[in-house]
């Protein structure tokens, strides 16, 4: 399935290149999120007339993200959760707790930011957590879970 990509997709291309990609991932993925259109001659022609607006709502996104990456690489974040004796949390702390927590520090953070490599945060201690701000923009922060009072 070859698909013109309407912004840039990490590890598969820019703004207005024409990729091919399996069926179920422009279908159920790129198409849905708005990221690709289907590369038919209308579509191209269409994407010819938008591309200077498409490009300008990129470079926003992308000085709205290194905003925000000034303002998260300095954060730190305690999260106050209930324990167990050896440091082990009642329950887990999630992509939708640690977004909640870091949005109530003052950045504004959406779940699906948030990377979680080795699942969800089960202990008490200090973690770092890469937020993927934009496809340029990734951020380590360090977040503290300790126990509640």
């Amino acid at each position: 399935m070859e698909v013109i990509l309407q912004q840039k997709v990490r590890n598969l291309g820019d703004l207005g290149e024409k990729v091919v990609v399996r069926p179920g991932y422009g279908r159920n993925f790129l198409i849905p999120s708005r990221k690709a259109v289907l590369a038919t001659e209308g579509n191209i022609e269409k994407f010819e007339v938008r591309k200077a607006e498409l490009e300008k709502i990129a470079t926003e996104l992308l000085s709205e993200a290194q905003s925000r990456f000034e303002k998260l690489s300095q954060l730190n974040v305690v999260i106050p959760c209930k324990s167990g004796e050896e440091g082990k949390l009642y329950g887990s702390l999630g992509a939708r707790d640690l977004a909640n927590a870091i949005t109530k520090a003052g950045v504004e953070v959406k779940k699906s930011e948030i990377r979680l490599p080795n699942g969800v945060l089960r202990q008490l201690g200090e973690y770092e957590i890469e937020l993927q701000l934009h496809s340029d923009v990734s951020v380590k922060i360090k977040v503290t879970v300790i126990p509640e009072a």
